[in-house]
C-alpha cells in the first residue's frame, strides 16, 4: 500500500472511542493511545478542534523554576509531544481552514500554523516572501500557503462589520481572559496586516506553481518525531504526505486572493478588477476539478454572489452579457441617473420575483444616500424623505427664510401627520417611529451612514422607539480612544452620548482610510455639536481637526513639495504651546506636530522658539528641538555639536535595558528577563514609529548615521557599517552591556527599509544597505545595492562615479563579495578600481581555477598592462593558447600603449570602467 493510501486509510478508519477522564496523565500515554481513541472516531466530547486548544495551551503554560521566577515555557519532551498532538489533530482534519477558523481563536490557530511552519523547515525570522516556493520541498511550501491564506483570511474576516453579544453577569476573571484575548487577536491583525502585501505576493506566486503539493499528515508528523537516521528523507521527498493537486491549491488560493482584492477595493476601486479576474478563474477551477476534490472545498453561492458584485463594480465589455443580468441593468441605470429605467425593471420583476427583497432594500438605500447629498426627491410622502430634507445643510444654508417656509408649507400638506420645525433642530428630542422601519433596519444604515446628518436622523428615530438601548456599541469596529471615550460615555444625555461617540468613532475612521472629506464633515458636526455644551470636548475636537488637515496636506499638495499655508503651521505651533488644564490628550498628535515641522524645515522654531515647559513635559518635542539643533550645528567645527552629544545620549537610553522583577499573585516576587528601559524619554518602538513619520532627506540622514554609529561601537563587531555625517557622534559609550544591540541592528535595517521607501535612489542610503547585507554575509544583495549607488549617482555609469561614493572602503567590500562568490576575474578587475592598485590580490585570483564568471570575456575591462601581462604569463604557463591569444589582442590595443598621453590612457580606463559596471549592474540587477 502507497504512503498517501495509508494516510487516507488512517484518516477514515473508526474504532471505538471513550474520552478518559484526564487527557495529560502522562507523556508516554499521549504518545500511544490519544490520538488513537480521539480521531480515529469522530468523538462529540471532547470535540478534536478542541483538543488542539488543550494541547496547546498546556505546551505553552510558563514555568516556575526553584527560586519560584516565571520562566517562558521549557522546550521539553513533554512540550514537544503536545505540539506534535496538536498538529496531528489538524492534520486529522485535513487542514481545512474553513473548519478551523469556526472554531479555534485568532491567537491559538496562529501558534498551531506557527508551529507547522517550524515542523516544517521554514527558518524563524524568514520573510516568506523571499522564499522561492518552486525550490521548497512539497510540505514546507505547503505550510507557508496554508499560512499566508489563512493571514487574508483573518485580514478580511476582521474588516466585517459585527454585531455585539449582550454581556453577560459580570465575572471578573472571564472579562480579564476576554480581554487578554481581545489585545492578543488585536496585536496578532495588526502585524497580519503589515505583512499583508507580502501575503498576497506569495500567494501570487504559487499560482504560477506547475507541481502538485503535500501537506502533512498524522504519519509524516510521525516520522518527523523520529530521530534524523531513521527517517532516510522521506518527509523530504516528493511523495510524503497528502497530495494536494495544482488545481485544487489554485483553486483555493484564487478565492482568498480575491476576498483580499475585493475588500481593499473599498479604498481601491481599481483592485476590483484583480478581484474579478481571481474570482472567474475560481469558478473556472472548480468546473475543472469537479466534484471529486476531497480538499478544495469552496462556499460556490458566497463565491457567485462575489461575482456578482465584480460584475457590477467593473463590468464586462461585452454589453450584451451585461443586459443579460437585471442587477447589472439597474446598476447601469442607477449611474446614469435614469431613474424611470429602473421603475420599469422592477415593475417587469413584479411578474417573476427574480430580484430578492434584500437587493429592493439596497438600491432604496442607495437613493437613500442620493438624497442625503441633496439630489431632487420627487415624493416627499414617505417619513424618512421629510427627515432627510428638512435637517438637510443644504435645506437650511442656501434656502431664504420665505422660501424655506414655502417648501416646508408643501411638505406639510403632503405629510400631514408630521410637525416639521422651519429652524434648524438644535436640541434633541423624541420623534414618533415609522411602523414600517424595525430597529435593525436602522442599526444597519447606521453603521453604513457616514453622513453627520443621517446620522442624527437616524439616532432619533431609534431613541424615539426605545430607550434602553446604547446605540454607540451597535458595531465593534466603532473604536474611540480611551482618553476621550471617558469623557464622551459620561455625557448624561444617552442621545447626545451616542451621536458624540458615533461621530468621532466614524471620523477617525475615515481618517485613517484617508477619506479626509468625509472626516471632515464628520468632525464639524462633533464640533459644532460640543461647542454647546462641553468646552473640554471643543478642545478635543479642534486638535482631531487639527490633526486631520496635517494628514489632508501631507496626502494631497504635500506630496508635491508645496509648503502648507502659514495658518496651518500656525495652529499646529499653537497646539505644542497650549496649556489648558484636564484636556485629553493623544500623544499622536504631538507626534505628528514635531514630525510636520521638522518635515517643513521649521527648525529655526523648534531650536529657539520652543517653550520650557514643552521640552520637559513632552519627549517628541524634546527629540525634534534635539534634531533641529543638531541639524543647524552641521556645518559648524565638531568641538561646537554639543547637542549631537545630547541627541546621542538620548538615543543610546533609548535602546538601554534594564532588568524587571513583577509581583506574581501569591505575592512573591519573580526577576523577568532584560526589557526596554523607561528611563528614556520614550520607547524604542514610539521612537520608530516617529521617525517614520519623517520625510526631509537630512533629518533621516543624521537619525540613520547615529543608528549606524551605535551599531558600530560593539565590541565583537566585525565589519563596520558606513553612513554620512558618522563622524558627529561619540565614538564610544561607557557601558556597552546596557544597550540592546540586538534591537539596535533591527532598528538600522527597519530605517534603511523606510529611507529608501522615501527616496529608492538616494546613494547614500544605498550603500547603507549593502554594508548590511556585507555584514550579513550577503553578497549577492550587497553587490547589487553597491552598484545600485553607483549608478544613480553616474546617470547608469554613464559618468564616473564620484569618489565619495566609490570609496577604497566600498570597493575592497565589492572586491570580496566577488572573491567569495568565486567571480576570480571580476576581483581583479575591480583591484584597478583602488587609488593604488592591488596587484597582490588581482594576481592571486587570476591563480585560482574554479572562477564561476567567464574569464576571458573580461579582459577587455582591464586596462592595467602589468595585470594582461600576467595573464599573458599565466595562459602560457597552464598552455592555454586561445585565452594567451586573448589576453596578447587586448595588450595590444593603442590606446593602452603607455606612451600616450595620460589624458588618452585616463579615457581609455574611464571607457573599461563604464562597461565593466554597466555589464555587472545587468549581472546583478
Amino acid at each position: 500500500m502507497s504512503a498517501e493510501a495509508a494516510d487516507r486509510e488512517a484518516a477514515t478508519s473508526s474504532r471505538p472511542c471513550t474520552p478518559p477522564q484526564d487527557l495529560l496523565v502522562r507523556s508516554s500515554w499521549l504518545e500511544e493511545s490519544l490520538l488513537e481513541k480521539h480521531l480515529r472516531k469522530p468523538c462529540p466530547d471532547p470535540a478534536p478542534v478542541q483538543l488542539i486548544v488543550q494541547f496547546l495551551e498546556q505546551a505553552s503554560k510558563p514555568s516556575v523554576n526553584e527560586q519560584n521566577q516565571v520562566q517562558p515555557p521549557p522546550d521539553n519532551k513533554r512540550n514537544r509531544i503536545l505540539k506534535l498532538l496538536a498538529l496531528k489533530v489538524a492534520a486529522h482534519l485535513k487542514w481545512d481552514l474553513d473548519i478551523l477558523e469556526k472554531s479555534l481563536s485568532v491567537p491559538v490557530l496562529n501558534m498551531l500554523l506557527n508551529e507547522l511552519l517550524c515542523v516544517s523547515k521554514v527558518p524563524p525570522g524568514t520573510k516568506h516572501v523571499d522564499m522561492d516556493l518552486a525550490t521548497l520541498p512539497p510540505t514546507t511550501a505547503m505550510a507557508i500557503l496554508l499560512y499566508n491564506r489563512w493571514a487574508i483570511r483573518t485580514i478580511v474576516q476582521s474588516s466585517f462589520p459585527v454585531k455585539q453579544a449582550k454581556p453577560g453577569p459580570p465575572q471578573l476573571s472571564v472579562m480579564n481572559q476576554m480581554q487578554q484575548e481581545k489585545e492578543l487577536t488585536e496585536n496578532i491583525l495588526k502585524v497580519l496586516k503589515e505583512q499583508a502585501s507580502d501575503s498576497i505576493l506569495v500567494l501570487e506566486a504559487a499560482l504560477k506553481l506547475n507541481k502538485d503539493l503535500y501537506v502533512h499528515t498524522m504519519r509524516t508528523l510521525d516520522l518527523l518525531a523520529m530521530e534524523p537516521g531513521m527517517v532516510n528523507g522521506e518527509t523530504e521527498s516528493s511523495t510524503a504526505g497528502l497530495k494536494i493537486k495544482t488545481e485544487e491549491m489554485q483553486c483555493q488560493v484564487c478565492y482568498d486572493l480575491g476576498a483580499a482584492y475585493f475588500q481593499q477595493g473599498s479604498t481601491n476601486s481599481a483592485v476590483y478588477e484583480n478581484a474579478r479576474e481571481k474570482f472567474f478563474r475560481t469558478k473556472e477551477l472548480i468546473a475543472e476539478i469537479g466534484s471529486l476534490s476531497l480538499h478544495c472545498t469552496i462556499d460556490e453561492k458566497r463565491l457567485a454572489g462575489y461575482c456578482q458584485a465584480c460584475d457590477v463594480l467593473v463590468p464586462s465589455s461585452d454589453i450584451t452579457s451585461q443586459q443579460l443580468t437585471p442587477y447589472s441593468q439597474v446598476h447601469i441605470c442607477l449611474r446614469s441617473g435614469n431613474y424611470q429605467e429602473v421603475i420599469k425593471i422592477f415593475i417587469e420583476d413584479n411578474l417573476t420575483f427574480g430580484l430578492p427583497v434584500q437587493f429592493r432594500q439596497s438600491v432604496l438605500r442607495e437613493l437613500f444616500q442620493k438624497a442625503q447629498q441633496g439630489n431632487v426627491c420627487l415624493g416627499l410622502e414617505d417619513l424618512q424623505y421629510v427627515f432627510m430634507i428638512s435637517s438637510h445643510e443644504l435645506f437650511i444654508t442656501l434656502l431664504k427664510d420665505e422660501e424655506r417656509k414655502l417648501l416646508v408649507d408643501q411638505m406639510r400638506k403632503r405629510s400631514p401627520r408630521v410637525n416639521l420645525c422651519i429652524k434648524p433642530m438644535t436640541s434633541f428630542y423624541d420623534i414618533p417611529a415609522s411602523a414600517s422601519v424595525n430597529i435593525g433596519q436602522l442599526e444597519h444604515q447606521l453603521i453604513l451612514s457616514v453622513d453627520p446628518w443621517r446620522i442624527r436622523q437616524i439616532l432619533i428615530e431609534l431613541h424615539g422607539m426605545t430607550s434602553e438601548r446604547q446605540f454607540w456599541t451597535v458595531s465593534n469596529k466603532w473604536e474611540v480612544p480611551s482618553v476621550y471615550s471617558g469623557v464622551i460615555l459620561g455625557i448624561k444625555d444617552n442621545l447626545t452620548r451616542d451621536l458624540v461617540y458615533i461621530l468621532m468613532a466614524k471620523g477617525l475612521h475615515c481618517s485613517t482610510v484617508m477619506d479626509f472629506s468625509h472626516a471632515k464633515q464628520l468632525f464639524a458636526a462633533c464640533l459644532e455639536l460640543v461647542t454647546e455644551f462641553s468646552p473640554k470636548l471643543r478642545q478635543v475636537m479642534l486638535n482631531e481637526m487639527l490633526l486631520l488637515d496635517i494628514y489632508t496636506h501631507e496626502a494631497g499638495t504635500g506630496q508635491s513639495g508645496e509648503r502648507p499655508p502659514s495658518d496651518l503651521i500656525s495652529r499646529v505651533r499653537g497646539y505644542l504651546e497650549m496649556r489648558l488644564p484636564d484636556i485629553p490628550l493623544r500623544q499622536v498628535i504631538a507626534e505628528e506636530c514635531v514630525a510636520f515641522m521638522l518635515n517643513w524645515k521649521e527648525n529655526e522654531y523648534l531650536t529657539l522658539q520652543v517653550p520650557a515647559f514643552l521640552l520637559q513635559n513632552n519627549p517628541y518635542v524634546k527629540l525634534g528641538q534635539l534634531l533641529a539643533a543638531t541639524i543647524k550645528e552641521l556645518p559648524g567645527p565638531k568641538e561646537s555639536r554639543r547637542t549631537a552629544k545630547d541627541l546621542w545620549e538620548v538615543v543610546v537610553q533609548i535602546c538601554s535595558v534594564s532588568s524587571q522583577h513583577k509581583r506574581g499573585n501569591d505575592g512573591r516576587v519573580s526577576l523577568i528577563k532584560q526589557r526596554e528601559s523607561t528611563l528614556g524619554i520614550m520607547y524604542r518602538s514610539e521612537l520608530l514609529s516617529f521617525i517614520k513619520k519623517l520625510r526631509e532627506p537630512l533629518v533621516l540622514t543624521i537619525i540613520l548615521s547615529l543608528f549606524v554609529k551605535l551599531h558600530n561601537v560593539r565590541e565583537d563587531i566585525v565589519n563596520d557599517i558606513t553612513a554620512e555625517h558618522i563622524s558627529i557622534w561619540p565614538s564610544s559609550i561607557p557601558n556597552l552591556q546596557s544597550v540592546d544591540f540586538e534591537a539596535v541592528a533591527i532598528t538600522v535595517k527597519e530605517l534603511v527599509r523606510y529611507a529608501r521607501s522615501i527616496n529608492p535612489n538616494n546613494h547614500s542610503w544605498l550603500i547603507i544597505q549593502a554594508d548590511i547585507y556585507f555584514a550579513t554575509n550577503q553578497y549577492s544583495a550587497a553587490l547589487h545595492y553597491y552598484l545600485q549607488a553607483g549608478a544613480v549617482c553616474s546617470d547608469f555609469f554613464n559618468k564616473a562615479v564620484p569618489p565619495d561614493v566609490y570609496t577604497d572602503q566600498v570597493i575592497k567590500r565589492m572586491i570580496k563579495c566577488c572573491s567569495l562568490l568565486n567571480c576570480h576575474t571580476q576581483v581583479a578587475i575591480l583591484c584597478q578600481f583602488l587609488r593604488e592598485i592591488d596587484y597582490k590580490t588581482a594576481f592571486k585570483s587570476l591563480q585560482e581555477q574554479n572562477s564561476h564568471d567567464a574569464m576571458d570575456s573580461y579582459y577587455d575591462y582591464i586596462w592595467d598592462v602589468t595585470i594582461l601581462e600576467y595573464l599573458t604569463y599565466l595562459h602560457h604557463k597552464r598552455g592555454e593558447t586561445d585565452k594567451r591569444q586573448i589576453a596578447i589582442k587586448a595588450i595590444g590595443q593603442t590606446e593602452l600603449n603607455a606612451s600616450n598621453p595620460e589624458e588618452v590612457l585616463q579615457l581609455a580606463a574611464q571607457r573599461r570602467k563604464k562597461k565593466f559596471l554597466q555589464a555587472m549592474a545587468k549581472l546583478y540587477f
